[in-house]
């Protein structure tokens, strides 16, 4: 899978594990996002670093996972800047450009909010 397959989409690129807490955290957002906002033009894609297919599928399978889910390699690692900590997100824009990464327990508000002006549209936080 290349991510250039994806061009015209805004992509959220996810590096996440099965032992990592905020990882599996924030999955279910990603997931409600993944529904909400895929008409508008948003593919989310997880990466798993874990060591094992299975351990991945378990949490995959667990969670409903409703997003493809590639399995990690160094290179692919080393291509966005070493992966040092968990979890880490990459939002590309649609023309295939690093918009953001966001490190660790990010502000899922802030994530959205960049995700939907990406996407064209305006921030309206849950509940208003």
């Amino acid at each position: 899978m290349h991510l250039r397959a994806y061009r015209g989409k805004v992509v959220l690129l996810n590096f996440w594990a099965s032992w990592c807490g905020p990882c599996l955290t924030e999955m279910p957002r990603f997931i409600a996002w993944q529904n909400r906002y895929r008409a508008q033009g948003l593919q989310i894609l997880g990466v798993s670093m874990d060591d094992s297919v299975t351990t991945s599928l378990g949490s995959m399978r667990r969670l409903k996972v409703n997003y493809p889910i590639l399995m990690s390699d160094p290179q692919l690692s080393l291509l966005y800047g070493g992966i040092l900590g968990l979890p880490v997100s990459f939002l590309i824009d649609r023309r295939g450009f690093l918009s953001q990464r966001f490190e660790g327990d990010a502000s899922s508000s802030r994530m959205e909010q960049q995700i939907l002006q990406l996407l064209g549209q305006r921030y309206e936080p849950q509940g208003a």
